[in-house]
């Protein structure tokens, strides 16, 4: 196959799908290209979640310029794409009587940045707000406009949109080459060749490795390892607001998150590592997390932790994005997209989208584009007289799947109509198998269901795509 596109997107990450929807608006014809089995299953997957107010970033930076616009475009995006989205604000607590110095700057900064809300407590206010954190801390700066998201509900939700509005997505589609190709580029993958004259180089930890397919390696990344961990629900209410310390230089710090759907995170550390695929938790890392997030709040206990996961950051040189043109004609660089970038991705949309007019892409706007997708059930949430009616109406959603999160059979097959192909896809869909047994009830009908949708054998079933499979063939075992 060979193919030619107006842009061709590397990278399934929520800053590649943000790109590929910003620029479905216009008469384009773009592709999307991701290696792994389903989108947003790199750094987008084991993302924080939070939707930062900017007052910690400064404006001499690119992120910190563009991470207040990205902000304020989620209200929006919400209501357009329907993901889980709520502003819970955030605390930045003050541990040592230095650290009331630094709140005090960084609200200074805030400020002069536009960042709404921004307001000193001191320990009588902060103990009133969240009586649950340690008597110990000397005051906050409370940000409102902080929020949370499931992210890979984003990415998954950006996608569907940018496909129905014209992007071709191409996933298990790793780029090996790349090669100039008259006056644009040819991406040469395994399922066959991308020609585009702009390519757009979002790859996330790859980023640098795919820059220099192009012969345009300017830039080295490190990835740096984050462990967090997921508490039980029954701690649901014990902190609501984003808790983290005063940021240093290199990280924002160890943080207790209370997540979207009302679960409690804490975590990650912040570990430069040279494996690129080294998603490993530790045990060093849990007892850095939980030695320090219990300075913030006595009452976390590591005998809470349901699940443990890590995720890479994808840090550049200088420590900022590298987004813009390069040397080579029609390649350009979406790079270094670490910590604010969940937050930035609609405004480095945007920002790219001005870039690539600059450089010549003519925009001429749709007057059919279709900003809106279809809200995923969540039969969970719906009143019991709504579920009712459900389960009257169609029996599988009176067939429960997952019992930790109340998943019913059709909530698994609404995951696949709209593109799971995977257990990891299903859950991140869904939320089964993300309670407290972790799957240990529901992965054998989920798998089922899967199986039988996609037409494949149980054992073809894999958690994440790739060789991550769950069960063998029958035989298999005597024959190994």
């Amino acid at each position: 196959m060979s193919e030619r596109y107006d842009v061709v997107v590397i990278g399934g990450g929520v800053v590649g799908a943000a790109i590929a929807r910003e620029l479905s608006r216009f008469r384009l014809r773009i592709a999307l290209l991701e290696r792994q089995a389903e989108v947003g299953f790199g750094t987008s997957k084991t993302n924080s979640g939070i939707i930062h107010p900017g007052h910690d970033t400064s404006s001499a930076t690119l992120k910190g310029r563009l991470v207040v616009r990205g902000n304020a475009l989620y209200d929006r995006l919400a209501a357009e794409l329907h993901f889980g989205f709520r502003r819970i604000g955030q605390l930045n607590v003050a541990l040592e009587p230095a650290d009331l110095v630094a709140l005090e700057r960084l609200k200074a900064q805030g400020d002069a940045k536009g960042v709404p809300g921004l307001e000193l407590w001191d320990p009588a206010r902060l103990r009133r707000e969240e009586p649950n954190l340690s008597r110990e801390l000397r005051g906050a700066l409370h940000a409102p406009s902080a929020g949370v998201i499931n992210p890979y509900e984003l990415v998954f939700a950006l996608v569907e949109s940018a496909a129905r509005n014209g992007v071709e997505l191409a996933v298990d589609c790793p780029v090996t080459a790349l090669a100039a190709d008259g006056d644009g580029l040819a991406a040469h993958t395994p399922r066959g060749v991308f020609r585009g004259r702009f390519v757009l180089n979002c790859a996330g930890v790859a980023s640098d490795r795919v820059a220099a397919l192009a012969g345009a390696a300017t830039f080295t990344i490190t990835p740096r390892k984050g462990e967090e961990y997921m508490l039980d629900k029954r701690l649901l209410g014990l902190v609501r607001r984003l808790v983290f310390p005063v940021p240093s230089p290199k990280t924002k710090g160890t943080l207790i998150i209370p997540t979207f759907d009302g679960t409690i995170m804490v975590g990650p550390t912040a570990e430069d590592v040279l494996d690129r695929d080294d998603v490993a938790t530790t045990a060093r890392g849990a007892r850095e997390v939980f030695a320090f997030v219990r300075r913030l709040c006595p009452s976390i206990d590591p005998r809470d932790a349901i699940t443990a996961f890590a995720g890479l950051r994808a840090v550049a040189d200088g420590n900022d994005f590298v987004i813009g043109p390069t040397s080579v004609r029609g390649f350009v660089n979406v790079a270094g997209i670490q910590s604010p970038g969940l937050t930035a991705a609609p405004a480095i949309a945007e920002h790219v989208r001005d870039l690539l007019a600059a450089e010549g892409l003519a925009l001429v706007a749709k007057p059919d584009f279709a900003p809106e997708v279809r809200a995923p059930a969540r039969f969970a949430h719906l009143a019991p007289e709504v579920q009712e009616a459900l389960a009257a109406r169609d029996p599988r959603f009176a067939r429960v799947v997952c019992r930790c999160e109340l998943v019913t059979e059709a909530e698994i097959d609404d995951a696949v109509d709209h593109g799971a192909r995977t257990l990891d896809g299903l859950k991140f869909r869904t939320r089964a198998g993300m309670g407290r047994c972790q799957g240990g009830f529901c992965t054998p009908r989920a798998m089922e269901i899967l199986a039988r949708r996609l037409g494949v054998p149980l054992h073809a079933v894999t958690k994440r795509g790739g060789g991550s499979w769950i069960a063998l063939p029958m035989g298999a075992e005597q024959e190994a």
